[in-house]
């Protein structure tokens, strides 16, 4: 019988760690691909097939194609689901504006927002 030594549970968790951030990569550009409102129906079922079929191909190929427009499409969902989120909660109800400008000062430092988006916010919520 082998040894199966710590050096061997290592290789093997760095092993299932790649898995998982390939699975996580794989669901991420799909998802990007049906999310697309500028993609018509043949272009996605084209991009799906590549995924599919030749899955490291398609995804490296997708990021190369498309992967600048994958974060706007991201950003556009946020601000979408946010709006979304205030409607349900009938406007800012809950929260107060300290802790709105925490959340755009958030946003920004991560980058998801440009200087200027977070001014334009900040504007809107102060007046």
């Amino acid at each position: 019988m082998d040894d199966f030594g710590l050096w061997d549970v290592f290789v093997s968790m760095i092993w299932f760690m790649l898995l998982l951030a390939w699975f996580s990569l794989l669901i991420r550009v799909l998802a990007d691909v049906f999310r697309d409102r500028t993609l018509g129906g043949a272009a996605k079922a084209m991009w799906t097939l590549l995924i599919v079929v030749i899955p490291w191909l398609g995804v490296l190929l997708y990021i190369v194609v498309r992967g600048d427009s994958m974060n706007e499409r991201n950003h556009q969902a946020f601000l979408e689901n946010q709006e979304r989120m205030r409607a349900y909660m009938g406007g800012s109800a809950g929260a107060n504006v300290s802790d709105e400008l925490r959340g755009l000062t958030e946003l920004r430092d991560s980058g998801v927002l440009t200087p200027e988006e977070y001014e334009q916010a900040k504007a809107k919520i102060l007046a």
